[in-house]
């Protein structure tokens, strides 16, 4: 049979591990890679930070606009963007995937592919995991950090006259999503791929432990929701700068698919768009901020809303994404 027609059902389980195996990388923390029934990963620190994330078919991502190589790279930065929000600096993980039989041999070594991809440059090896069926595609991702002598970077410690900073992108993968959703995927190609496989500043975590962050978080669920939980955390409020003029570079960018949409409101994009990955992190007001952060508000007393926005309460509705939740 032609390899490009083989699906998983095709195959023995070990077949199908030879053909991700050699796709993964194995990292320098690495003592005993892939093989036995466990791996050994080093970590001088004596800590390490740990984080689990999950992807599902149809509720995640979908297979009719993403690639192997896209949902790869997805189930790895969302992972590598909690260690990294933590202050640490990510060395490896662990890999679940249910794939139904019917799958595309191909489409699960382009998923091995995207994992590598993204953990490559990073030094970040893949270490193991699990392969098991199911009728729908899960990517479960359990990453491990090295704080490497620091402490960790904890949500609750903002404090009152610190200033608020972002690092990332804000509304690209939200915009990304409704463009393909309405089936305008062809007007702005880098904010749909933005939805398919973000790009996080990972990069950033370490140095905003460096340079003295009192509190972060990865955006992944919304700007005003992942806010209110750092506000909460720290028993503050944030008040963030108007949207349009503290993410002038990313409203721009938005702007033609807002066109495209028939005048979507970038401001709902900017501030409840989900799964771009950036951080969120508070310092002191005298401390200068590390690329690639951006002062986009300030910190005050806690009162009756954990985030204001240009001094008053979100003008929007919704608040980010709930999988439970409205």
């Amino acid at each position: 049979m032609p390899a490009e027609s083989l699906v998983v059902a095709d195959l023995a389980e070990q077949d199908l591990l030879d053909r991700i195996f050699p796709h993964l990388p194995v990292g320098s923390r690495t003592l005993v890679p892939p093989g036995d029934d466990a791996a050994v990963v080093l970590a001088p620190d004596g800590r390490y930070v740990v984080t689990c994330d999950v992807l599902v078919e149809d509720v995640h991502f979908r297979r009719r606009w993403s690639t192997g190589e896209d949902v790869g790279r997805r189930a790895a930065v969302q992972n590598l963007a909690d260690v990294a929000a933590m202050g640490a600096r990510p060395v490896a993980l662990v890999v679940g995937l249910v794939v139904p039989g019917a799958t595309a041999v191909a489409w699960v070594e382009g998923l091995a592919r995207g994992l590598g991809d993204a953990c490559r440059p990073l030094d970040v090896g893949v270490v193991g995991g699990d392969l098991s069926s199911g009728p729908v595609v899960v990517v479960s991702v359990t990453a491990h950090g090295d704080l490497e002598g620091r402490a960790p970077v904890r949500r609750s410690g903002a404090r009152v006259g610190d200033v608020v900073a972002h690092a990332g992108r804000r509304g690209w993968s939200a915009a990304g999503l409704d463009l393909l959703t309405a089936g305008r995927g062809d007007v702005a190609p880098e904010l749909t791929a933005a939805y398919r496989a973000p790009e996080a500043p990972l990069g950033a975590g370490p140095a905003a432990a460096l340079g003295g962050a009192t509190a972060m978080l990865d955006v992944s669920d919304g700007l005003l929701r992942d806010a209110a939980r750092l506000a909460r955390a720290s028993g503050v409020t944030l008040d963030l700068d108007a949207p349009l003029q503290a993410f002038a570079q990313d409203a721009a960018v938005l702007a033609g698919a807002a066109d495209a949409l028939g005048g979507a409101d970038l401001e709902r994009w900017l501030l409840t768009g989900g799964e771009d990955h950036g951080l969120l992190a508070t310092f002191p007001p005298d401390a200068p901020l590390p690329e690639p952060f951006r002062r986009v508000g300030s910190v005050s007393r806690r009162s009756d809303h954990p985030v204001l926005v240009a001094g008053a309460p979100p003008r929007v509705v919704a608040t980010g994404w709930d999988h439970f939740g409205a």
